[in-house]
């Protein structure tokens, strides 16, 4: 049962979904209820329901009349989303829905992210199996888990267990383009243990840096915006060649895909320091407004009261404030072959203190396998030579284009016919879970669609209505038409 449609969206029978969904608390790990109200939903329209150990959804619809010949489909899209919200949003994304809102053509939640990454494409993939009106020949939806924090749904999908030959993902985030190849990626975790011992006399003050706008760490980091981390980093060093410095903690950042947007730091400073300290604070304020400018307008350093019960030892402070300065952040390499594309890049995405333990979270991703890990090579050297200890794991492999292949021909015809123009056929740096699939399906035909988004995995992410729209007519016309099988 659909609930009542309040913000007048059409198409009804997607957004009515969609608006479920976002009812349902999803992050990445916590996504337990929102695949079984997909499996339910699923089931209730007469599919065929199945899942696996590791919590994917496989959903089968039989062939409309007539169309039992077609090429057999596999809608794919995953359920989770990445939770982020402002330091002064109260939400708990454990519990609490997601409040969304309507903005003339734009649908945003009030002060978290929206999930339209990926909600739109699993409401858009029930849409298909609940209508009665969607011509199709044998379809199947894909359901995966945990997508955004290491792709372990795709990673564990068993071989035969999907009968499709072409599988459309739901997950691309511009109206117009067709996604056909992505980069893979690796994680870097770094740890140290440090020594605390108690504050010193003086005052503690809060250093933080916030305002920013963050964004996807692969769609956007060519885009130049300000790391918090990296800011704050710059802020600390500055400060400790003006002030007798000591460190009490430092974290920031939420999720290792998501370029940080606020991170702080508790120091103390003798009494008489404290001036020079918020003067340092302006100076680099108005230097780090001026060089990022209109690529991060908010950018704001601020200094508050705080209290210290203890510091971390100088050498341990150092360590840390030296391997967020050095680490590597932003584009590394673009794509000699495709103009515009970033071939090679890593996040800095969080800096987490747990007790006394302060872990350095690194992101890498490339199109080229050789170059990914040479980079998360050259990251593990930096974090040993600071003297962490350095961790890699999820790593994912990359989707590699194949431009000529019958589902890319198929959907650029059904678009020509559809909008009257040809699709942007393209690869992007980020990660689609189509090279994962892949490896278990070796020869099926993939291809990414979707409508247009923007600020995913940020408290701006926002939808456009009226291309979800369009984004629909589309799938249902790409479905109609598949041809029959050769």
């Amino acid at each position: 049962m659909t609930s009542k449609n309040a913000l007048e969206l059409e198409p009804a029978g997607l957004w009515g979904p969609f608006l479920d969904l976002s009812r349902i608390p999803r992050g990445s790990g916590n996504e337990t209820a929102a695949a079984k109200w997909f499996a339910d939903r699923a089931r209730a329209a007469g599919c065929e329901v199945l899942q696996d150990k590791v919590g994917n959804v496989l959903a089968r619809k039989k062939a409309q009349k007539g169309r039992e010949g077609a090429v057999p489909v596999v809608l794919q899209c995953h359920v989770d989303m990445v939770c982020e919200k402002n330091e002064a949003t109260a939400h708990d994304f454990r519990k609490d829905p997601i409040q969304v809102w309507r903005d003339g053509d734009m649908l945003r939640a009030r002060g978290t992210t929206l999930g339209a990454d990926n909600g739109i494409g699993v409401a858009s993939a029930l849409a298909v199996l609940e209508s009665k009106g969607v011509a199709h020949g044998p379809l199947e939806v894909l359901v995966t888990v945990d997508e955004e924090t290491g792709m372990t749904g795709a990673k564990g999908l068993a071989g035969g267990w999907i009968k499709g030959k072409w599988l459309i993902n739901l997950d691309s985030e511009e109206e117009g383009e067709l996604t056909i190849g992505c980069a893979g990626g690796v994680d870097t975790v770094a740890s140290r243990t440090v020594q605390f011992g108690p504050a010193p006399a003086g005052t503690a003050l809060r250093v933080k840096v916030g305002g920013l706008k963050g964004g996807h760490s692969g769609i956007d980091i060519e885009k130049g915006r300000a790391n918090a981390l990296k800011v704050l980093a710059q802020v600390l060093d500055a400060a400790s060649g003006r002030c007798q410095l000591a460190l009490a903690s430092f974290a920031g950042g939420n999720k290792r895909n998501a370029i940080a947007r606020e991170a702080a730091a508790v120091v103390v400073v003798p009494a008489a320091e404290e001036a020079a300290l918020r003067s340092v604070v302006q100076q680099q304020e108005a230097a780090w407004r001026g060089a990022y400018g209109a690529l991060d307008p908010g950018l704001a350093i601020t200094v508050a009261a705080a209290t210290a019960d203890r510091v971390m030892t100088a050498a341990d402070a150092q360590a840390l404030v030296s391997l967020v300065l050095a680490g590597p952040h932003g584009v590394e390499a673009m794509s000699p072959d495709i103009p515009g594309l970033v071939q090679t890049s890593t996040n800095l995405g969080i800096v987490a203190q747990n007790g006394e333990t302060f872990d350095v979270c690194f992101l890498s991703r490339s199109a080229i396998d050789a170059s990914k890990y040479a980079l998360a090579a050259r990251i593990a050297a930096a974090c040993r030579l600071a003297g962490f200890v350095p961790a890699e794991s999820g790593g994912y492999p990359g989707w590699k284009p194949e431009p000529k292949s019958n589902v890319v021909a198929h959907i650029q015809a059904v678009h020509g016919k559809v909008a009257g123009k040809p699709m942007i056929v393209k690869a992007i740096h980020a990660g689609l879970e189509c090279g994962l699939i892949g490896e278990n399906y070796p020869g099926m035909e993939m291809a990414s669609i979707g409508p247009s988004m923007w600020d995913v995995h940020t408290p701006d992410e926002h939808v456009s209505i009226s291309s979800v729209g369009r984004f629909w007519t589309l799938l249902q016309e790409i479905l109609a038409r598949v041809p029959a099988k050769a």
